[in-house]
């Protein structure tokens, strides 16, 4: 804490002092056996206490409170709270008073008193009260500068200042995934999955009270931390959402692209900003807390100018026996209209049924096509499909598709579930 005041001595003083809720009290407890030297002199101490709880001396618990010894700690999104007094230690009366309340990070300077004007006159032993609030947007270095004017008896102006500085510590450590999901038969584009790893890095726990994602204007989301159990919707982490200091909890969000962006395969498609992460928290004793990240970003996933996915696709199969799926393949281009030609080349393990080569014919712009295939696997286990070719034959371009999905492949005397 700095202090700059004027070596003259000054009619009125300023004292600040920061609001905050009080702490449980907690105890110390020291005991022994009854055989021991003390006896029973330590036990019948502890249920003598005040602060003890009855029947429960020998824990660490308290029914009392207590009042903040120091400034303690500031986090990113509580609200900073602050009372300041000026006091007329003098016995004369003190006129046109005005204090002032700034805060000065390291980007601005926030004014935060509560009023402007001036007070007409103090009298001896009075003082002028006043309380603000700030929400903390900074974290780093912040400077409470107080200042106060006045005017005596014989009209000389005065003026002083107190600086308190306090620090901001960052209360959450946020980290985010994006992964691109394939669409299923209802959606034209791809889902996006949004993992939200969120880590108490404070001293104390927190009550998680809220944590959703604000999506931007393209996307709606689902919420997928909680199951259905008897009917009711639960939590994933328990009734009781405490996370615990250095504790890590991961959030799961699924995005889909609203109908009327849907449809548009060329819009959707270089879209980055995905929305923002609202967190509201409580500690202590109910202190509330809120941050909201930036607008998180995506890598938006390189179709190109063809895209190739696939609408059905059975989870398991038998060894070296046929099955079907469907592709769609979806023009992405708004302007070109492209003549196709379908290759599917074999893999060690993924072998094609049907003619390779053939004409798909022309795709228009923003148009899709729905195509049929049969494949079979020859070697058991996980086996991705692959091996499938787009030629546009306008441009004399080759369109690649590997990995494109997995099947699991079962004997044929396993019976699939």
């Amino acid at each position: 804490m700095d202090v700059n005041q004027s070596k003259q001595e000054h009619l009125l003083a300023l004292k600040v002092m920061r609001l905050t809720k009080p702490t449980l009290f907690t105890n110390i407890p020291v005991t022994c056996e009854e055989r021991d030297l003390p006896g029973n002199l330590f036990n019948q101490l502890m249920k003598d206490d005040p602060s003890t709880v009855k029947g429960a001396e020998t824990l660490m618990l308290g029914e009392m409170l207590t009042l903040p010894q120091n400034f303690g700690n500031i986090f990113l999104g509580e609200t900073f709270s602050s009372y300041i007094s000026v006091h007329n230690d003098s016995n004369q009366v003190v006129k046109d008073i005005l204090v002032k309340a700034d805060l000065q990070t390291s980007s601005q300077r926030l004014n935060l008193s509560a009023s402007s004007a001036a007070v007409a006159e103090l009298k001896p032993d009075c003082c002028i009260d006043d309380v603000i609030h700030h929400e903390v947007k900074e974290i780093g270095t912040h400077i409470l500068v107080c200042a106060v004017s006045y005017t005596t008896q014989t009209g000389e102006k005065m003026y002083f200042r107190k600086f308190f500085k306090f620090q901001v510590l960052k209360p959450l450590d946020v980290k985010t995934k994006f992964y691109n999901a394939e669409s299923d038969l209802s959606s034209v584009t791809d889902e996006v999955f949004l993992e939200a790893q969120i880590q108490n890095i404070t001293t104390s726990p927190m009550f998680m009270e809220k944590v959703s994602l604000e999506p931007s204007m393209m996307y709606s989301v689902a919420e997928l931390n909680t199951v259905d159990t008897v009917g009711k919707s639960e939590s994933t982490f328990g009734a009781r959402t405490y996370l615990q200091p250095m504790d890590t909890r991961q959030y799961l969000y699924c995005l889909k692209p609203k109908q009327e962006f849907a449809e548009k395969a060329g819009v959707i498609k270089g879209v980055t900003v995905i929305g923002k992460l609202d967190i509201v928290w409580k500690t202590n004793l109910g202190e509330r807390g809120r941050l909201q990240t930036s607008q998180l970003q995506r890598m938006a996933p390189g179709y190109g100018d063809v895209r190739l996915s696939l609408e059905t696709i059975p989870d398991t199969v038998n060894l070296e026996e046929p099955f079907d799926i469907t592709c769609k393949i979806t023009n992405c281009s708004s302007e070109r209209t492209m003549d196709l030609v379908l290759e599917m080349c074999n893999t060690n393990s993924i072998h094609w049924c049907g003619v390779s080569g053939r004409q798909l014919g022309k795709l228009h712009p923003s148009s899709s096509l729905h195509l049929a295939l049969t494949l079979l696997s020859s070697v058991q286990g996980l086996q991705s499909v692959s091996g499938l070719r787009l030629t546009d034959t306008f441009l004399k371009r080759t369109y690649e598709y590997d990995d494109i999905a997995q099947v699991c492949v079962v004997s044929s005397g396993v019976k699939q579930s």
